[in-house]
């Protein structure tokens, strides 16, 4: 199988994003893949992708992002498109106020999707002492 390389995020990028989300002490902030993220009930809202600021906006909001040019769609690998997500031009992620005024958009739009419930981890030798006692 073969490796994907990703490069990291620019600590400019990176530092943006936390300092915007102090403004959210609500969210969980925790990695993905490496890359800062934040979450609310279990579901992503904001991240980080190599050189990428990816926001989970409603339709209305993804539509608006696409037209006005201040997003693009989100592939963090080829062909592997996140839709509901919206990769935001360097101008907003610059922009302080817009780019806080975005993740409040995607923090408010998470807040109406159901919560993630964590499965729990099972230990497949268990299962196999079950299946073959």
């Amino acid at each position: 199988m073969k490796k994907i390389a990703w490069e990291k995020s620019p600590q400019k990028l990176i530092d943006s994003f936390y300092h915007v989300m102090e403004s959210f002490p609500d969210a969980e902030l925790r990695k993905m893949f490496g890359y800062p993220c934040a979450f609310f009930n279990g579901n992503m809202f904001v991240g980080l992708h190599e050189d990428n600021l990816a926001v989970r906006l409603d339709v209305e909001e993804r539509e608006k992002a696409l037209q006005e040019g201040w997003g693009n769609v989100f592939a963090p690998m080829a062909g592997r498109v996140m839709k509901e997500y919206v990769a935001l031009s360097e101008e907003m992620i610059n922009s302080k106020d817009d780019l806080r005024e975005v993740i409040e958009k995607s923090f408010n739009y998470v807040k109406t999707i159901p919560a993630r419930i964590k499965k729990e981890k099972t230990k497949s030798i268990s299962k196999k002492k079950i299946l073959f006692k």
